[in-house]
């Protein structure tokens, strides 16, 4: 069975992307996936979104407490930081899914549909999901020892859970993976037109 999935692995890579997309034929339900993939990221997106109305409120009134009243308390501060890292990492999926992510697009912009999508099929293959892969074997490690021994800001009144701001890393990539593998598919649906 593997070297079968090794040839055709290798066959896809080899012959053309529309005659190869035939090995995708095995996944009936490709739209329903990508739909489901497009609903997460958009409701952890519109989380993200929301979630920086909540830090500009946070943030003019720990500027009015510590100008105005000269009060100011840490754990406000690290929530702020906590908000921001929440908002970047969960947005990256949906920025993602939107195509408003960063792209050095010199000569992208100027490629036909089929193309882009073939770019998009090799770029999220080789680069995307391995990379997305390593990040969350490494963050999740990195989330578990400090959730065991309940690590805790090393601030006088920070804030007691570490563990969440780096729970957010591997639940980040797994967003972005998932969309990652939503673009995979609209890439393959495109080709197959």
């Amino acid at each position: 069975m593997p070297k079968r999935i090794t040839s055709y692995f290798l066959t896809f890579l080899i012959c053309d992307f529309e005659i190869c997309t035939e090995v995708f034929i095995l996944m009936p339900e490709m739209k329903r996936i990508i739909k489901s993939i497009d609903s997460i990221t958009a409701f952890f997106g519109k989380i993200a979104g929301w979630s920086s109305i909540l830090l500009v409120v946070l943030v003019c009134v720990d500027v009015l407490l510590r100008y105005f009243f000269q009060w100011s308390r840490v754990w406000m501060m690290e929530l702020e930081l906590y908000l921001f890292a929440f908002i970047f990492l969960l947005g990256g999926a949906f920025a993602f899914q939107k195509d408003q992510h960063v792209r050095v697009d010199v000569f992208y912009t100027n490629l036909s549909d089929k193309n882009k999508a073939r770019v998009n099929l090799i770029g999220g293959i080789l680069f995307l999901l391995p990379w997305c892969i390593i990040i969350i074997y490494i963050s999740q490690r990195y989330f578990l020892k400090s959730w065991m021994i309940g690590e805790r800001s090393n601030q006088p009144g920070g804030l007691p859970m570490i563990y969440i701001k780096k729970g957010l890393l591997v639940l980040a990539f797994f967003l972005l993976a998932l969309q990652g593998i939503g673009s995979i598919f609209k890439s393959v649906e495109t080709l197959r037109k």
